[in-house]
């Protein structure tokens, strides 16, 4: 599977050719009777087996996505396909298959953790009820509730209730999971734990996708990304494609940042900007030790030169235009 970053509308015919890929759209719309339009022609490809960060800021159609793909609502146009099959034609056969954490946990308030994870269960009719009680027990030891198992819902702190929902997903094996915000009011070793779980279900073949906020988070275990911005998807491939669609920043540490921006400009080189001590702008097609050998022929004193790519919170700037924002 070619999981090249896109510029435009239609960039991938993925389910033409869905081998390989757990998640697969073409021209997923959705259209709400207000005229606003919501989802617009998006193109997912997930490969199987990746950690896919799904990148927006808020009201960029993430969750909306997330909802077209499980069936909770129904696309105005296009058709996707999950684990390789049709939706919604095939929901009965897939969502067994496919856990979820769509927009926050919901569960009855007034039982505990472990009747709420019981009850969920239940409804599950693919599922051998006589291994119910080992299944629960698994589920809230590997996100770190058992001791909290049979303690009320509504005590829960957030945190807590982000943790019975991941259990939730996880009370049978799947092949595919879809979190919204996973890591939502965990603390910091909250989230390490969940970042490690994640880790170590996506090491067993199961594929994860990942909607967030958490910039760090994607680059520590994401190996694929696709941003959302209003409604489109505006970029979509591996990390190291995505970083490589940006040019490199030529940064100079001088003491002449004036001269040095001066020397930049005189090369080409576009977005030029200084600090104290420093110029910098980003290189195109300019081969840095071009760029250092004309500081130098302009007796520019550099104690320093580094040509970096943007990081992801930057190439996101640049991809949406806007700052990232934390509410997702």
């Amino acid at each position: 599977m070619n999981s090249t970053a896109v510029t435009d509308r239609h960039p991938i015919s993925v389910i033409d050719d869905p081998a390989g890929l757990a998640i697969s759209s073409a021209g997923l719309t959705k259209r709400f009777h207000s005229g606003q339009v919501a989802v617009n022609a998006v193109d997912l490809a997930v490969p199987a087996g990746s950690v896919y960060g799904f990148l927006g800021p808020n009201g960029s159609g993430k969750t909306t996505t997330i909802r077209l793909l499980l069936g909770l609502i129904a696309p105005t146009s296009g058709r996707h396909e999950l684990l390789g099959e049709p939706m919604p034609a095939r929901a009965a056969r897939v969502l067994p298959r496919v856990g979820a954490l769509v927009e926050g946990p919901a569960f009855h308030p007034y039982l505990s953790g472990r009747a709420n994870l019981r009850r969920l269960d239940a409804a599950d009719r693919t599922v051998d009820p006589a291994t119910a009680r080992a299944r629960i027990g698994a589920a809230l030891d590997r996100v770190g509730l058992s001791a909290a198992a049979d303690k009320r819902y509504r005590h829960y702190s957030l945190g807590m209730r982000q943790r019975l929902a991941i259990a939730g997903a996880l009370l049978r094996p799947r092949d595919l999971l879809i979190l919204d915000e996973p890591t939502n009011g965990l603390d910091p070793q909250g989230t390490r734990e969940v970042r490690t779980l994640l880790g170590a279900l996506a090491a067993t073949g199961t594929t994860v996708v990942l909607s967030t906020h958490l910039l760090s988070e994607v680059e520590q275990i994401c190996t694929h990304v696709g941003v959302m911005h209003l409604g489109s998807l505006v970029a979509q491939g591996t990390l190291a494609e995505l970083r490589a669609r940006s040019a490199p920043r030529a940064q100079v540490v001088t003491s002449a940042p004036d001269r040095a921006a001066t020397v930049l400009r005189e090369l080409g080189l576009a977005g030029v900007e200084t600090a104290p001590d420093e110029a910098s702008g980003l290189l195109g097609d300019v081969p840095p030790e071009r760029v250092v050998a004309a500081l130098v022929h302009a007796d520019v004193p550099v104690s320093g030169f580094a040509a970096r790519r943007a990081g992801l919170e930057e190439l996101f700037v640049q991809l949406t235009g806007e700052g990232f924002d934390v509410s997702g």
